[in-house]
This record gives structure tokens, C-alpha cells and sequence, in this order.
């Protein structure tokens, strides 16, 4: 009689995780082994099986299609980066030649209008200076600002997203009700001395994701030159 002492102890059950393990550390074990190969049985979604091989080649064909997806994403954000740095840089080019304060806020305007896209902008400026107004520049008294955007002015980071009713009515006047999102710049050169926004209809197309690099920049000439012209006698 056999004792339950003498049976092979050698019964532990290989979890999936350790022969995973082990088929990673060697991966020759199916050319060394090819017999199990025609042991194993894949399922295929459609029913039935396929083989090995077959699947091997759909993952494969599947990872290749993915990583060309990936690659086609990449080309393009390249491609819409450069012609951001391009409308971006003759921007700053307009403004930097621009001789007097209409002539910067002619060539906000105009790039923004139609080699930007924006569908609506606006550039309030805070003081007592002499400007004449347009439908997208206008000058206000800082204290009215303060007391209309106080939060706004005091944030130095643009700020992307939507804006309150009180806020969206100071900027943007009588169009505010057409404008669902936006995306707001402080300017200023030491003091903040005015604000630049752009908006759109669409609620989600101005949002917390959107990249900012190029606002930014734009806002940090005009923090420069502004002033500047705003002190010409």
C-alpha cells in the first residue's frame, strides 16, 4: 500500500503570470520545443481557432497600424506647429515695425482676424490715454477694470476656458453673448496696464488643454511695445 507521504510532491500549479515570465526571459522556448506549437489552440472572435502564426501576424498587423496612426499624429501636430511658428512670427514682425499704437492694434487685428482665424478678439487697454476706439480696442480706467475682471487681472498665467457673464460683458461688450469660450492674456510691463482676449462660439473650443505658447508670445511684444507708444507724446 502506498502511502499519501510517497506520492510526487511535485504538483505546484504554474500561474500565468510566472510562465509569462519565463517565455519572456526565453524567447527561443517554441523553436527549441516546436512540438507544443501544434498543441496549442488560439481562439479567434469570429469562432473557431486560428493558429499560432495567424495570430502573431494579426498583432502584429494590428501594432503596425497603430504605430502608423501614431506616426501620422505626430507629422501632423509638427506640421500645424510650423505654420503656428510661421503666422506667429510675421505677427511679431508686424508689430515690431508698427510705428505708433493704431498701427500695432491695425496689425493685431488684421493677423488675427484672417491669418489666425479668431473669430473674436479684443484688446482693453487700462488708463487714461487717448486712443480712439475700434470694435476690437478700447481703453477703460483701471478702476473700472478692477472692479469688472479683478481676478482676471491678477492671474499673470493665460487663462483658456469660459468666462463669467460680468466678465465676458467688459471685454467683449455687445457680442459677449455670441462668445461660449475664450482665452485671456494679461498684459503688462511691470504694472498690468490691459488684457487680450479671443473667443469662439463653440463652448469647447477655447478650453483647459489648449496650448498657450503662442498667446503667450504674442502677449509678451505687446507688453513691450505697448507702452512704448502709449508714452509718445
Amino acid at each position: 500500500m502506498t502511502k499519501s507521504s510517497d506520492k510526487p510532491k511535485n504538483n505546484r500549479i504554474l500561474s500565468p503570470a510566472i510562465i509569462k515570465d519565463y517565455l519572456q526571459a526565453n524567447p527561443t522556448f517554441f523553436d527549441d520545443n516546436p512540438d507544443i506549437l501544434e498543441l496549442i489552440s488560439l481562439p479567434h472572435k469570429n469562432g473557431g481557432a486560428i493558429s499560432l502564426i495567424e495570430r502573431q501576424i494579426s498583432l502584429l498587423r494590428k501594432r503596425d497600424l497603430e504605430l502608423s496612426n501614431h506616426i501620422s499624429g505626430l507629422l501632423g501636430r509638427a506640421q500645424d506647429n510650423e505654420q503656428l511658428f510661421k503666422k506667429t512670427s510675421r505677427l511679431i514682425v508686424s508689430l515690431i515695425v508698427a510705428t505708433n499704437l493704431t498701427a500695432v492694434i491695425d496689425a493685431l487685428s488684421k493677423s488675427l482676424s484672417t491669418d489666425f482665424q479668431v473669430e473674436f478678439h479684443q484688446l482693453v487697454l487700462f488708463g487714461e490715454y487717448s486712443l480712439t476706439p475700434t470694435p476690437h480696442a478700447r481703453i477703460i480706467a483701471m478702476k473700472a477694470a478692477k472692479l469688472q475682471i479683478g481676478s482676471l487681472i491678477e492671474r499673470k498665467a493665460p487663462l483658456s476656458g469660459i468666462l463669467t457673464n460680468k466678465e465676458l460683458h467688459f471685454i467683449f461688450e455687445g457680442r459677449s453673448k455670441e462668445i461660449q469660450s475664450t482665452a485671456t492674456v494679461i498684459l503688462s510691463n511691470g504694472p498690468v496696464f490691459g488684457i487680450l482676449a479671443i473667443g469662439n462660439s463653440d463652448p469647447n473650443y477655447y478650453n483647459n488643454a489648449i496650448d498657450t505658447l503662442f498667446f503667450s508670445q504674442i502677449a509678451e511684444v505687446l507688453s513691450q511695445l505697448i507702452p512704448v507708444m502709449l508714452n509718445k507724446p
